[in-house]
């Protein structure tokens, strides 16, 4: 079973109430089923542990047809705004020195932190171009592959690069057991 990191639930629920209210976080837990609505009606999320990457994603869905009427690609823009958030202050200074192929290294690396039963590889074949590979995670999983793109765009973004395009080339739902990730990008 994959897992995902306590600290990335926590930030998406907190994302959920600041952007739409407790009201309709609470409406989106109500309709969840089973496993992820025990979860989520619980509250207490703790940083450190480990939750079912499966209740996470029933909850991404959940979220989106309440409040963005079903466009997924909005989770592109949402991850953009948590990536924002997080690489603040003296890791935004961090992010911005380094160059884009530091900065893929290094967010890839933290993205191994948050998922459990999921690899990761990055290949940079040629300047401004990277081919980022996640082994593990399953076609039901798919709107990860929003979220992905969101933080290696906007993280790009951050350190300097411009006209940053990034695309699956094996999307998530194509179920083969791995996607990759298309990234390229002009320098600063």
């Amino acid at each position: 079973m994959i897992e995902i990191k306590g600290s990335a639930v926590g930030d998406s629920i907190r994302a959920v109430k600041a952007r739409c209210g407790e009201q309709a976080y609470n409406t989106i837990v109500s309709q969840l089923k089973g496993e992820g609505r025990s979860l989520f009606e619980k509250g207490s999320i703790m940083p450190m542990s480990w939750y079912p990457l499966d209740a996470f994603v029933e909850f991404l869905e959940t979220d989106l047809a309440v409040t963005a009427h079903g466009n997924e690609e909005e989770l592109i823009d949402r991850s953009e705004a948590v990536i924002e958030q997080q690489l603040s202050g003296i890791y935004r200074l961090f992010v911005k020195l380094g160059s884009p192929g530091f900065v893929l290294n290094r967010v890839s690396t933290v993205h191994q932190t948050y998922f459990r039963g999921v690899d990761i590889t990055v290949s940079l074949p040629e300047p401004g171009k990277a081919v980022l590979r996640y082994t593990g995670f399953e076609k039901r999983h798919r709107l990860i592959g929003k979220i992905i793109i969101g933080f290696y765009r906007k993280a790009l973004e951050i350190s300097g690069a411009k006209d940053v395009r990034a695309e699956f080339s094996t999307p998530i739902e194509d179920g083969k057991g791995y996607c990759e990730l298309v990234l390229s990008w002009t320098d600063k």
